[in-house]
């Protein structure tokens, strides 16, 4: 039923330590140490790292563009490299790990989504764990905008790939991945963004209908702890409704807590799966 085993993805926040502002270098040995064949991994954190590396090797200046967009194209093109590295030195050395880079096109343009799900799926018997990113160095958002108002007119699903929360989701629907985990700086969906205990510990349908409605209830009255000018948790479930409709269980949990952990459900998250 399933040609994967898991997609996951972590954001910016869970990457990043903010009081010290610097690489958490222990959520990435956490993470590293986990990932094997079979796992795809989603990864943000270009940009934040790349500012933090050129601020580090510029006293402390920032780079100053007109747009925010140029700055972190820049930013992106310089912590890519690191990002990367960071998981290399992590993930056990008898894997290959390989960068994947994808922009709106992979998942909108049949062809290429036929390529990119042969090549991560490729991975597997490879003994290999793709990293994926999306491609915001190189990507024109003028450019992009056009592209997507084009394809508006042509069809009726559109993949906009507004951040990773909407790429992991789109590559465990491609792949029909098993799970599809959800790492962030919470403990999972919260009612109340100041309250653990808020928490929504089980999102279940005794069918995918019943369980995508019960996503969409949810909606009306979650709130979401992912940084400024992220989507947040409103987003989450906007973009988890296709992979749900494919049978693939969605955990949403804190970057502090194994893969293995959260899959199990000894220790705090929300997870959302067909059942009762």
């Amino acid at each position: 039923m399933f040609d994967c085993e898991l997609v996951g993805k972590i954001g910016s926040m869970a990457l990043i330590r903010y009081d010290e502002y610097d690489i958490d270098y222990n959520v990435f040995s956490r993470v590293g140490a986990e990932l094997v064949p079979g796992f795809i991994w989603i990864s943000s954190g270009a940009v934040e790292i790349g500012r933090i590396d050129y601020m580090r090797r510029n006293g402390g200046k920032e780079i100053e563009y007109s747009s925010q967009k140029e700055v972190n194209a820049c930013y992106a093109a310089q912590g890519q490299g690191i990002l990367m590295e960071n998981y290399r030195r992590f993930i056990n050395p008898i894997y290959s790990v390989r960068q994947v880079l994808v922009e709106h096109q992979h998942f909108n343009e049949p062809e290429k989504c036929k390529f990119i799900k042969r090549l991560l799926l490729d991975c597997v018997k490879q003994n290999a764990i793709p990293i994926v990113n999306y491609n915001d160095s190189v990507s024109n958002e003028e450019t992009r905008k056009m592209e997507l108002f084009n394809l508006r007119q042509q069809q009726e699903k559109v993949v906009e790939c507004i951040d990773n929360d909407e790429t992991a989701s789109e590559i465990a629907t491609l792949v029909k991945s098993k799970y599809l985990i959800i790492l962030t700086s919470s403990i999972g969906l919260l009612e109340d963004p100041n309250e653990e205990s808020s928490l929504v510990k089980e999102v279940v349908g005794k069918n995918v209908y019943e369980l995508v409605d019960n996503v969409n209830e949810l909606k009306k009255c979650c709130s979401g702890t992912s940084r400024k000018g992220a989507n947040g948790m409103r987003a989450k479930l906007e973009y988890i409704s296709e992979p749900l409709k494919n049978g693939t269980t969605v955990i949403i949990g804190h970057s502090k807590y194994k893969i293995k952990d959260l899959i199990l459900g000894n220790v705090e998250r929300t997870i959302f799966k067909i059942g009762s």
